[in-house]
């Protein structure tokens, strides 16, 4: 059986990081869900029964996944279910519950997080060529934000820099913008719209 499923839950242990003698990086983590409910007879929150999945990661979601998840971090899950049957050498039968995860990330219910896109092409820094600008660049009035006017997708050139958002020192050389938008605390900047 092979299903998407998407799962809210806690990790039960830290990331393990292993990578293949093909040089494929796989992370590997136990996920703790346990659904609640509110009993209003008793007036209070009830769990019920831990269901407990093996998640895998592939690729840079598993270099992202073991460089930015702990034991205890509440997390979303999204991938492909699979379900399968197993024996030990003792005899012992049960089932195993795993997830190929297409998607990992904080669950932002229980905390804030911040985003850092990780550069894809040679020459790009930490924070790579594809960021999106903030809808107000510093000193600036409205934008049209990532698409523009025409609804076509920003090129992340010219029109970035023009924004003062991420990515404009590259564009332009002019690394003002960039700074202010970096040095402000992150209350004080504008989400990018998506």
């Amino acid at each position: 059986m092979t299903e998407t499923i998407t799962v809210r839950g806690f990790l039960g242990g830290d990331v393990r990081l292993v990578t293949t003698d093909r040089g494929l990086p796989i992370a590997t983590f136990r996920l703790a869900s346990t659904p609640r409910r509110f009993d209003r007879e008793r007036q209070t929150w009830v769990d019920g029964e831990t269901n407990w999945y093996s998640v895998a990661c592939f690729r840079s979601l598993a270099q992202n996944a073991h460089a930015t998840l702990g034991k205890g971090d509440p997390v979303v899950v999204t991938g492909r279910l699979k379900v399968r049957r197993w024996e030990n050498e003792h005899g012992q039968r049960g089932t195993a519950v795993d997830i190929d995860a297409d998607g990992v990330g904080h669950d932002l219910t229980f905390g804030t997080g911040s985003f850092v896109r990780l550069g894809t092409g040679p020459g790009e820094g930490a924070r790579g060529g594809a960021d999106r600008a903030p809808s107000e660049g510093p000193g600036e009035g409205p934008s049209e934000g990532p698409a523009g006017p025409d609804g076509g997708a920003e090129s992340g050139g010219e029109e970035a820099a023009s924004a003062g958002g991420p990515g404009a020192e590259g564009a332009s050389g002019d690394s003002a913008a960039a700074s202010a938008w970096d040095a402000a605390p992150a209350g004080e900047r504008e989400p990018a719209p998506f």
